[in-house]
């Protein structure tokens, strides 16, 4: 299975696929859309409303790997589903989230 973390050209972009309003917060794991292209799944509680959602994915996987939130923001899809977060902290950031989704070496 491909991965949704791109680690090229020095900066680590994730690409996600966001779940507002959802009954609880947690991480999905990764799937693949129609394209082939791998996203991870994640839902939060919070609802898309001013920007809401995307602060409380930021704090969800920011507490799952054990990283500062202000290490991840979010690039592109600020206001869609579909969001590419990119991540600071370098190669043992970019080793513990491979690691954490099952794409490491």
């Amino acid at each position: 299975m491909t991965s949704p973390l791109d680690v090229s050209g020095g900066r680590l972009r994730l690409a996600v696929r966001l779940q507002p309003g959802a009954g609880r917060n947690e991480t999905g794991g990764v799937e693949l859309d129609a394209a082939g292209k791998a996203f991870l799944r994640v839902r939060v509680t919070e609802p898309p409303e001013g920007g809401k959602a995307n602060r409380a994915l930021i704090k969800l996987l920011a507490k799952t790997w054990h990283i500062p939130p202000s290490c991840l923001q979010v690039v592109t899809g600020a206001k869609d589903r579909r969001k590419v977060l990119e991540i600071d902290g370098g190669p043992q950031v970019a080793q513990t989230i491979q690691h954490w989704l099952g794409t490491g070496t």
